[in-house]
């Protein structure tokens, strides 16, 4: 069994897998025959119901259930759900979900709608939600828990164990034992393996290994969370502020949710979609979103139609050249998406290196040339078969390679000039790729065919 860094066993037992919320065939929480489903589940099963249905279930369920199905519902779904449900209701929902979901669900209402329901929690809670909402969604703040039991470094292990042991029902599940100075600044991690294996009487701070504790700051992309915690194998991060106090923690789950995320934005970026869109979001909405790229792949199309239009002379003398012509360019996309869908892959999981990033361009560059080559010579060898024409194979054999080996580099090039820029690498990147690959490709073939054809 592989440990981590901390020596905790990377195959721990996760958190709790069973179910909280019965919902019985006929969707009758009261009803008879109720099995016990996962609010995973439950939230699935509210989706398929009317608005109606919906807040008269989660009417019926004890508040914490409703609770835990509300967090996972689509943010469009739950949005127009909490804004349904009687305040008292929706604030009793938000009241008992951890403080990181309920800061998530808070931020996707208005802010007066926010403001009513967090009036209506206790103080200390209302406190603590408004706290995280303060934080970027997209940071580590935005996503940590702060439910996690801190050690004072100067308490004895047996101390520690019975701290754990009292505070645990009200905490979420500890994976290790977090230690602070009296500063509150994070001194050290203990896996709770180790903790039980410490002498009763032994101070916390002699148990700690000599060396500083991995940590991000508050103000840390969530990309880069989700990297440290794939590098290293944790089931959880600690986050500090500048000063180096314990803020909260990252746990595993809330990475799992980044990635998933993360991969989701990217395949819709790379085509101009919301990034967060999904088919429950209002249609007027992802028309919003979708417009402004789609015109800007309009008059991607609109130049590539110049390009064509520069060559009519040549395309009315020999006719042929249009029945092979989209062959270019769809050969050197297909091309360019392998590249991108590479370099989006590489630029999301591995910590940003210009010369790296640029070393992975060079390959793609290769990778098209040898590719473009292969496919050249099938083209040259088939198509002076057919046609009995060696120089129209030869033409369209060299501008294949050619726009195979540009759409390589392009698509590779793509996401690393926006990541120099500051922008998302995925953001669109597949209608700029199309527009280079369409319109060098019409160009190539049709310059190549003017010139040596006719």
């Amino acid at each position: 069994m592989s440990k981590n860094f901390f020596g905790m066993p990377s195959s721990e037992k996760p958190p709790e897998q069973t179910g909280t919320a019965k919902l019985p065939p006929d969707g009758n929480p009261d009803g008879p025959g109720a099995d016990l489903y996962h609010p995973a589940d439950m939230a699935e099963h509210l989706e398929h119901l009317s608005l109606k249905e919906q807040v008269d279930l989660l009417t019926a369920l004890p508040l914490e259930e409703a609770a835990e199905a509300v967090a996972e519902l689509d943010e469009h779904i739950r949005v127009e759900l909490l804004e349904n449900l009687d305040t008292d209701t929706a604030a009793g929902i938000v009241g008992e979900m951890s403080p990181d979901d309920a800061a998530d669900v808070l931020d996707e209402l208005d802010e007066d709608h926010s403001d009513a329901l967090l009036s209506k929690l206790h103080r200390a809670d209302a406190e603590e939600i408004r706290s995280l909402m303060a934080f970027d969604p997209e940071t580590a703040g935005g996503v940590m828990n702060t439910e996690i039991i801190i050690l004072e470094q100067h308490i004895s292990a047996d101390e520690a164990i019975r701290k754990i042991r009292a505070e645990l029902a009200d905490k979420e599940i500890p994976y290790y034992a977090y230690i602070v100075d009296g500063n509150d600044v994070l001194t050290g991690v203990l896996s709770l393996r180790d903790l039980m294996l410490c002498p009763p009487g032994m101070p916390l701070k002699d148990a700690l290994k000599d060396r500083e504790p991995i940590s991000v700051t508050f103000d840390t992309d969530r990309q880069e969370v989700a990297r440290v915690i794939g590098r290293y194998n944790f089931m959880a991060l600690p986050v500090v502020d500048r000063e180096g106090r314990l803020l909260g923690v990252i746990s595993h789950d809330d990475v799992i949710d980044i990635i998933n995320d993360l991969a989701g934005e990217d395949m819709l970026g790379m085509v101009g979609a919301g990034l967060d869109e999904s088919p429950e979001t209002p249609w007027l909405e992802s028309v919003k979103m979708r417009l402004p790229w789609l015109i800007v792949n309009m008059l991607n199309s609109a130049l590539a139609a110049c390009v064509v239009y520069l060559f009519d002379g040549t395309i009315e003398q020999m006719a042929v050249l249009a029945v092979f012509m989209p062959m270019v360019a769809n050969q050197a996309g297909n091309t360019g998406q392998q590249a991108l869908a590479v370099m989006i892959r590489t630029l999301a999981t591995d910590k940003f290196s210009r010369r790296k990033a640029w070393n992975a361009v060079r390959r793609e560059g290769k990778i098209g040339l040898a590719n473009g080559l292969i496919l050249g010579i099938l083209i040259l060898a088939s198509l002076s078969l057919l046609t009995g024409r060696t120089d129209l194979a030869g033409v369209m054999a060299a501008a294949l390679l050619t726009d195979m080996v540009l759409g390589a580099l392009a698509g590779a090039s793509i996401p690393v000039l926006l990541k120099e820029m500051g922008r998302d690498p995925a953001q669109a990147s597949s209608i700029f790729l199309t527009a280079i690959t369409d319109g060098a490709g019409f160009f190539l073939f049709l310059g190549l065919a003017t010139l040596f054809l006719l």
